[in-house]
């Protein structure tokens, strides 16, 4: 049997992407090909606003989130030093009441798990569990799927392929498009953990009183970073107890410890240096059989789309965990893939959309990464710089990227964010604030100065909306930019920018437990 498309991989970005599809025409003919005979847990837990945008009001996941998820309560950031010797002394950035927009904190087991089951309802049929063995690629022809299912192995034709395998990346690697971001060297470590502290618990509160009363919303719902030179680390609370923990690190900045101590003894023991989570972990334990490590984390496909397929989510390209982009990404890809596919489905010509797909997603993806990404590890752990980059980065975000589906509707999400000539300034601003926080921050690293002002400080914000009338808002972290230049940063303007490591090394994917 021939379909119009198959989908490989049943996770978030393959079924969401099949919904929107059947949405548009449900008389399509689509497989979905999931590898897995179910869904277990992964990380990317935490969404942000346009995910939960994506979620929400394109998928209508709204009342299923309510009803088996957290909501998310934004994110907050924690940094010490030497002299930081107790949770109240750690410096904290973060929301000082509930937010405005939803977003979610979601067990991606039973998420996914729910967005393939909506798609199948709308009329996918799904082989599971099944395993792709091989892809032969004909642009404007039928794409030729080869399947092991059980004892089987069949070969399936269809006018569209779609790559939502994930980190496996199984077109990008088969066709040599596959590139390791070697300017972003990150590795993580994680698990789920029982026993976390509540950040919002009575005895917390009654031992650290002035503490507590400072924060008018929920600490416990949002994601909790705590931070270090060259690392950080995601707290995210899961529905039923569990909280997901992991480190990422620069690998240039940060030596993982090694030894005979299993990867979970690795990781807490790692942890535990930070005043933060030794209050948090004080009775905590890693979930056995749930750690794992993976290093090189950033890469990207050189071609997103062609004529009979698509990349879609982690199987086109991967930032950074920081801000979990991974989700709107996901939004972005997956609306654009169905644009592209039901525009060819009409009979349209598609060849100009499919150059501009390329062009928008790799600009976006390149962008993106300058912007937010590119060296922000040098400063990651200095209170006073990520301070003034996280105002303007989420002041910009909201402004830029989250108040455009709110207003436009799905159909903004088919400009990905910095792809249009409109966000080039925005491009621009962020790209010369994060290089120059790096820059003062690689400064008072060489004169052991790094960590100076992380204790004893707390900046506790109001929040944006998407009232236009916020920009007003990014005036006072422009101005304070300004004056760290003129009392700090000079010293470092004509300094060398990072550089990359010049060989980026095998990207490993491992899973131990503990």
């Amino acid at each position: 049997m021939a379909y119009d498309v198959i989908v490989v991989g049943g996770a978030l970005s393959g079924a969401s992407t099949a919904i929107l599809l059947l949405r548009e025409n449900p008389a399509l003919r689509i497989l979905i090909v999931e590898k897995s005979p179910r869904f277990t847990r992964k990380v990317g837990e935490a969404t942000v606003e346009v995910s939960g945008y994506f979620l929400t009001r394109v998928l209508g996941l709204s009342q299923f989130l309510n009803e088996t998820q957290i909501a998310k309560q934004g994110l907050r950031f924690w940094f010490a030093n030497d002299q930081t010797g107790s949770l109240p002394e750690a410096s904290e950035i973060g929301p000082r009441y509930q937010v405005r927009l939803p977003s979610f904190q979601i067990d991606r087991s039973v998420v996914d798990e729910e967005v393939l089951r909506r798609a199948t309802a709308a009329g996918a049929r799904l082989l599971r569990p099944a395993a792709v063995s091989d892809i032969q690629l004909c642009p404007g022809g039928m794409q030729t799927v080869t399947v092991r299912h059980g004892e089987t192995t069949e070969t399936i034709e269809a006018r569209w392929l779609v790559d939502a395998s994930g980190v496996a990346c199984l077109l990008a690697r088969k066709e040599g498009w596959w590139i390791p971001n070697a300017e972003h060297p990150t590795a993580a470590a994680w698990g789920r953990w029982k026993g976390v502290k509540d950040w919002d618990d009575p005895g917390l509160a009654a031992k650290y009183p002035e503490w507590a009363s400072a924060c008018h919303g929920f600490r416990n719902t949002a994601t909790n970073h705590v931070t270090g030179d060259g690392w950080w680390s995601w707290w995210i609370p899961l529905k039923g107890g569990d909280v997901s923990v992991g480190v990422v690190f620069d690998q240039r900045l940060v030596e993982w410890p090694k030894g005979e101590e299993s990867l979970a003894g690795r990781l807490k023991t790692f942890l535990l240096q930070h005043p933060v989570a030794r209050e948090m972990l004080a009775d905590a334990e890693l979930i056995e059989g749930d750690v794992h490590w993976r290093r090189n984390l950033a890469y990207y496909s050189t071609t997103f789309a062609g004529d009979g397929f698509a990349l879609v989510g982690d199987a086109s390209a991967f930032m950074d965990p920081f801000y979990s982009p991974g989700m709107d990404w996901i939004a972005f890809t997956a609306a654009s893939t169905a644009d592209l596919i039901a525009m060819q489905q009409r009979g349209e010509k598609v060849e100009a959309r499919i150059a501009g797909h390329n062009r928008d997603f790799a600009v976006s993806h390149r962008r993106w990464f300058e912007a937010l990404y590119k060296d922000k590890y040098d400063y990651i752990g200095e209170f006073d710089l990520v301070r003034l980059a996280f105002l303007l980065d989420l002041g910009l975000y909201y402004l830029g990227v989250v108040a455009k589906p709110f207003r436009e509707g799905v159909r903004a999400l088919l400009n990905p964010p910095f792809s249009r000539p409109s966000s080039h300034s925005a491009f621009h601003v962020m790209r010369a604030y994060n290089r120059r926080f790096s820059a003062i921050a690689r400064r008072r690293r060489e004169l052991g100065q790094l960590g100076k002002k992380n204790t004893g400080r707390r900046h506790l914000t109001n929040g944006y909306t998407l009232a236009p009338g916020d920009i007003r808002l990014l005036v006072k972290p422009l101005g304070a930019w300004i004056r760290l230049e003129l009392t700090e940063g000079w010293r470092s303007w004509w300094r060398p920018a990072r550089r990359g490591i010049k060989t980026p090394g095998e990207y490993v994917e491992m899973k131990q437990s503990s």
